[in-house]
């Protein structure tokens, strides 16, 4: 493997890291439009895909994506592209056969690259795994024959209940290879959320451990699963993976140790080939009033999407570089680009158990600088936590061999876009800012690294291959300098096939609004006068304040274009007299003053100024944390609890629930007036 200080670099221009408001005096909003950062010159020679990429796409979309499944192995070719007869029921590569872990691993040894380190895992704790190529291959072998041993078959469900360690993706191999249908589910869900995905997939398998580690503590697992599989008879065994060490409940006959079971199978096993349209894994979104969506993605076209996205997004050099996707593998983030994306394009990745700021503030920088990350992909919340921590901290270590940014999981606002790519990107790595979702399976959004001239805060364009576009009400689509809905107007070989035993919900849900051939996403989007795209958010928070449609990312990314602001939180909450009302929850920078209503009279004139006075908000309050989930998402929805003084719902998936109670602790006897 190559080393950091070997690694190509790319530059910007320092005097273009700044963007530029211009206002719509007539409908109050801002467009974010400023000097695009073009792509270096050096990236631009040497980056895996050139311009004429969109060109050969455009001109022969199927065939584009033919030519990317070929950079896999297929044990049959495929018969057709793509059957599009039925809508929204696709099929991709029919006919085509594969085995998607022989695509990620097998391959890679056969081609003599089985010394390669595929994983630099790093616990908590600071235990830490190198497992190269080989060893992974042998390890996802063991697993599949204990798999098989255990009468799991294909098309069989298994339920994966892990933290973040080697043994969940070994897990989701082991299934890939027998054709058995993963399913994991977030270690930060509660027997209740596992318990009802259990029974709604029908799984006849749970893979778990003892626990894991969060904040510097042991935290339970099994006992969780012992209530949900209590109430899933389909349930024939619990795999339990030792990791902390702690007693656990048994039930003889039931609950196996990974260990006893895994550590006494063959390391070979043949794969089999499965068709292109298999089953690989449902994903459940969580359902916060109603039952939660099975996702269901397929085996030939998702693993085509996310290893040609991984490797032309990303730039990727798998000779050369170090790629970290800090998410976790419990979400579709972790499917697409901690496993399957970076194992078939033979990646080197960079895999971590605990949360950034254990056991100290520093613990991601100091990550970066030990495994000579070059790849760093991670979420805006997680930016403007570190903004919060202030520039010291990233300063204090060598990022140096970092030179590609990304983000994913909500829009980015532009001063959190250029604090990441000064403090983090040391000004000269381009950030790659994807938007995509839990049901396209992989990026559809995105600038391309050494084609695109950035502009902070924007997705920009459709990747190559991907029809995107802003319509409005009506699904007519909408010129530049407009805001409206986000659709997509042709299939794509990663998008979910239907939700798991609903295909009516599964057409009603994402095919029905503008017909069974355009998908609407679900978000809000605008496109400047450049063309490019800018992600609002979902509908759900497009706020109507007295007839005035304004996005809630809108409002958080004025508020954190304030000197004085690190984080940024808006809802849209009843009011009598607008409609709804803007309602904003702010984290302060860590050397900045709480001066109370001054502050918050401040804050709301420069939300005015920026975007126009109808945007002011109707409260702010200053707060310590947001409600987050362990993947990093802000819940709003527990926000516009506390915002219209309603009962919090489910507060079971945040990292730390005790900060509901604080928030409303600082819930302002009466709005703010004007």
């Amino acid at each position: 493997m190559g080393r950091a200080t070997s690694r190509r670099r790319s530059s910007c221009d320092a005097g273009q890291r700044r963007y530029a408001h211009e206002r719509d005096g007539h409908r109050g909003q801002r467009r974010d439009r400023g000097p695009s950062i073009p792509p270096p010159d050096r990236l631009a020679a040497h980056a895996n895909v050139g311009p004429d990429v969109y060109d050969e796409a455009s001109a022969d979309r199927l065939a584009f994506w033919a030519t990317q499944a070929r950079r896999l192995t297929w044990t049959q070719e495929w018969d057709e592209v793509l059957d599009w007869s039925n809508p929204p029921f696709a099929q991709w590569f029919v006919g085509g056969k594969l085995n998607v872990a022989y695509n990620c691993v097998d391959r890679h040894v056969e081609d003599g690259h089985g010394d390669q380190v595929a994983y630099h895992w790093e616990g908590e704790p600071g235990d830490t795994r190198t497992i190269t190529y080989a060893q992974l291959k042998d390890e996802v072998c063991k697993a599949a024959n204990a798999l098989t041993e255990l009468d799991v078959n294909a098309g069989d469900r298994v339920a994966i209940y892990l933290p973040m360690i080697p043994e969940t993706i070994i897990a989701m191999l082991a299934c890939a290879r027998i054709g058995a249908v993963h399913m994991v589910v977030f270690g930060g869900f509660s027997a209740d959320a596992l318990a009802s995905r259990l029974d709604d997939a029908g799984a006849v398998l749970v893979i778990t451990s003892d626990g894991g580690y969060r904040r510097g503590a042991p935290s339970a697992l099994k006992p969780a699963v012992d209530d949900a599989v209590g109430r899933s008879p389909g349930v024939r065994n619990v795999l339990v993976v030792k990791r902390t060490g702690q007693d656990v409940e048994w039930t003889e006959g039931r609950d196996l140790w990974w260990d006893d079971v895994v550590g006494r199978q063959s390391t070979e096993h043949e794969p089999e080939s499965f068709d292109a349209e298999h089953p690989l894994y449902i994903m459940y979104t969580s359902g916060t009033t109603a039952k939660p969506k099975g996702i269901l993605h397929t085996s030939g076209g998702y693993l085509t999407q996310v290893a040609y996205t991984h490797w032309a997004t990303f730039d990727l050099k798998p000779d050369d570089d170090v790629f970290w996707t800090a998410a976790d593998v419990g979400w579709v983030t972790g499917h697409s680009y901690i496993v399957y994306g970076p194992l078939a394009n033979r990646a080197t990745s960079v895999m971590y158990e605990g949360t950034p700021e254990t056991p100290h503030r520093g613990r991601w920088f100091e990550l970066i600088q030990k495994y000579g990350v070059t790849i760093l992909y991670t979420a805006p919340t997680v930016i403007r936590t570190f903004m919060k921590w202030g520039e010291d901290i990233p300063a204090g270590f060598d990022l140096s061999s970092l030179r590609l940014l990304g983000s994913v999981g909500e829009p980015i606002n532009p001063e959190a876009w250029l604090w990441y790519h000064e403090h983090v990107g040391g000004g000269r790595c381009p950030i790659m800012d994807t938007w995509w979702q839990t049901e396209t399976g992989a990026h559809m959004l995105t600038p391309l690294p050494g084609v695109t001239s950035l502009v902070p805060g924007s997705a920009q364009h459709p990747f190559p291959g991907i029809s995107a576009k802003v319509v409005d009400d009506e699904g007519k689509e909408l010129s530049d300098d407009s805001t409206g809905l986000l659709v997509l107007t042709e299939p794509w070989p990663a998008m979910l096939r239907t939700i798991w035993g609903d295909d009516d919900r599964y057409v009603d849900t994402y095919w029905s609004r503008f017909g069974k051939n355009v998908y609407f996403a679900g978000d809000g989007a605008k496109k400047d006068a450049d063309g490019n795209i800018w992600l609002l958010g979902r509908v759900d928070d497009v706020m109507n304040v007295s007839g005035h449609r304004i996005s809630t990312t809108e409002v958080e990314s004025s508020l954190v274009g304030h000197p004085a602001v690190a984080e940024a939180a808006v809802v849209g909450a009843s009011d009598p007299t607008t409609g709804q009302g803007i309602v904003a929850f702010v984290i302060l920078r860590g050397n900045a003053e709480d001066s109370g209503d001054e502050l918050v009279q401040e804050l709301r004139t420069h939300v005015g100024k920026d975007i126009g006075p109808i945007a002011k908000p109707r409260q702010i309050m200053v707060v310590q944390e947001l409600p987050k989930t362990r993947s990093g998402k802000i819940m709003r929805r527990l926000l516009r609890d506390i915002a219209e003084n309603r009962e919090l719902g489910d507060v079971t998936t945040l990292t730390d629930s005790s900060v509901m109670n604080m928030i409303k602790d600082k819930l302002p006897a009466a709005p703010s007036e004007d």
